[in-house]
């Protein structure tokens, strides 16, 4: 079992920067691939970032690289996701996920755990 919490979520002018935390509680966190998703009003839940288990392969969504990182400390069992160059597309509430298996998907069904989600809200 895997709890998750996000934070650093807020409001930010177009342009700017922010970083998203998520601190996992349980054991063996680098089993877990974890991921970033977003909600944005009116649509569903889409992927953003993905990042394995030992930290080494990375997925992204074509409309944030370049702008987004994921990375992740196992010994903190924490992942971030540093956003920059934010765009106003990209208000939504972030959620984070773990994946207790191998790989780094971008399919929503994969990942077993999730946060409660933090708003990010870009204004122009």
């Amino acid at each position: 079992q895997v709890q998750l919490e996000e934070s650093g979520g807020g409001s930010v002018q177009a342009g700017g920067s922010l970083r998203l935390t998520c601190t996992a509680s349980g054991r063996a966190f680098d089993d877990y691939a974890m991921a970033w998703f977003r909600q944005r009003p009116g649509i569903e839940r889409e992927f953003v970032s993905a990042i394995s288990g030992s930290g080494g392969n990375t997925n992204y969504r074509d409309s944030v690289k370049g702008r987004f990182t994921i990375s992740r400390d196992n010994a903190k069992k924490t992942v971030y996701l540093q956003m920059s160059n934010l765009k106003p597309e990209d208000t939504a509430v972030y959620y984070c996920a773990a994946d207790q298996g191998p790989g780094y998907s971008s399919q929503l069904w994969h990942y077993d755990y999730w946060g409660q989600g933090i708003q990010v809200t870009v204004s122009s």
